[in-house]
């Protein structure tokens, strides 16, 4: 059980002592923290009252959470507009379109069920960047609170359409083309995880014309299976889209910003590839540049080239991949992680929009999902990750690999990255969970592998694990 206190927000399980784990008492502390940070923010406002967008994921411990925090920011005089069970993307687009101050979605992301947390906004609906995180971290240890008299208390207004408007805003995107796509008469199984996916999702789907068969889309916060959506968690998808003979399946993380595909023949269309496919659609129409992170496949710097763009990589973390993305006026980037960011949307990763633009690049193919993914550069990844007690200092740990490796290509703004000819590999501190990530990448899976497993033992041999 433990709580993690980031420049991206703060995350932690149910539970336990105050301080360790996001506790109601952590969930108010943190609230009032950004609710402070925001009228230091507007103060020139004066007495106009600020307002900010809330919606939650369908984890369990929503419902509590959603409550604390809506009532510590109607304590500080802050009104809400609640638009309840939602989205990730849903709060960002709906931020703007409410001329709101900021945004929060409570949501632990891929984390399992007993993790819930704060992501923060800003005024456009995007992650607040680091230096304003660190404001909030030092609000948060001071606890310099000062709530609203009775007299001026927040109001909450409820707004349970923003999914609809999320779906509505997709579709009206020009390189989004649900016409063609009913013609299509595709089959798609979806994977919600039990989570707000599982009714926006399908919703989009069939507004698309395509017949959907739902799997896991109760919006009970019951993971039915680990929710980060990688090959080990869905074999149960991977067997019903054969079964029902599907063109193809979507999985999603529980707060929809992560997006995986598997391809008719039941295979891992990979993660790392739903950004390649989108690219390839969009910059065929739109030709331009592109961002993804250090730990993201050469593939889609690859298809950049082949469309005459330039790809650059940014540091780990959506707020790094946007800022990159606006300094080189990107057409499209995202993670590898299956997050799409589509700027003519907004920025922040979006499973809806591309769910809505793959599918519009399918029907324009005359080919199956696996055609269309055996077609593109061919790189394997492995995905590994080292457990942390808080006794290794992972900082001098690194230094001591960048020095065995300084004869090879090295970058260092991220953790460590080792460029090799033909593979490589990235170690990085994960930002939200007490781990060391290890990605590696080859030609081969063997190769990814096993430069992944060779890594894992050096990084451990240097810690003393």
């Amino acid at each position: 059980m433990t709580l993690i206190k980031s420049i991206s927000g703060i995350r932690g399980t149910i539970g336990g002592g105050v301080g360790e784990n996001l506790t109601p008492v952590d969930a108010v502390k943190f609230a009032s923290a950004y609710g402070t940070f925001l009228k230091t923010r507007h103060a020139a406002k004066g007495n106009e009252r600020l307002k900010v967008v809330i919606g939650r994921d369908a984890r369990i411990s929503g419902p509590m959470i959603h409550n604390l925090v809506m009532n510590t920011l109607v304590g500080l005089g802050i009104d809400v507009i609640d638009l309840g069970l939602s989205t990730t993307p849903t709060v960002e687009i709906a931020v703007p379109l409410e001329k709101a101050d900021g945004g929060i979605i409570l949501t632990a992301s891929h984390n399992p069920k007993q993790w819930n947390a704060l992501k923060l906004l800003n005024e456009k609906g995007e992650f607040l960047s680091g230096k304003e995180g660190e404001i909030i971290l030092e609000i948060a240890e001071k606890e310099a609170f000062n709530f609203s008299e009775v007299d001026h208390l927040g109001e909450v207004t409820e707004n349970n359409a923003y999914m609809d408007i999320h779906i509505d805003e997709v579709l009206e995107l020009p390189l989004v083309d649900a016409a063609l796509v009913k013609t299509k008469k595709f089959k798609v199984v979806v994977d919600g995880v039990n989570s707000s996916g599982g009714i926006i999702i399908p919703n989009l789907l069939e507004q698309m014309g395509v017949e959907v068969v739902k799997l896991y889309c109760e919006p009970n916060g019951n993971f039915p299976h680990n929710p980060e959506p990688l090959k080990e968690h869905l074999g149960d998808i991977c067997k019903l889209v054969v079964a029902e003979k599907a063109d193809f399946g979507i999985v999603v993380d529980p707060d929809v910003d992560r997006l995986a595909f598997i391809s008719n023949d039941g295979e891992m269309f990979g993660e790392e590839y739903t950004l390649v496919a989108v690219a390839d659609y969009v910059l065929s129409k739109t030709p331009g540049n592109t961002v993804s992170n250090m730990s993201s496949s050469r593939a889609l710097r690859d298809i950049t080239e082949k469309h005459g763009g330039t790809y650059q990589a940014s540091a780990v973390g959506e707020v790094n991949v946007v800022e990159l993305m606006k300094k080189t006026n990107a057409i499209i980037g995202g993670e590898g992680n299956g997050g799409i960011i589509y700027p003519s949307s907004h920025y922040g990763r979006d499973s809806m929009v591309g769910v809505a633009l793959f599918l519009t690049y399918l029907a324009h193919q005359k080919k199956t999902v696996a055609e269309i993914r055996a077609g593109f550069p061919q790189y394997f990844m492995s995905k590994n990750k080292i457990e942390l007690t808080p006794q290794i200092d992972v900082d001098a740990v690194l230094a001591a690999l960048t020095e065995t490796y300084k004869s090879e290509n090295i970058t260092t703004i991220d953790g460590v990255k080792i460029d090799f000819p033909t593979q490589w590999v990235h170690l990085r501190k994960s930002n939200t969970e007490p781990i060391i990530r290890i990605y590696t990448e080859a030609p081969t899976q063997s190769e990814a592998d096993a430069l992944a497993q060779r890594f894992v033992e050096e990084l451990k041999k240097i810690a003393g694990i």
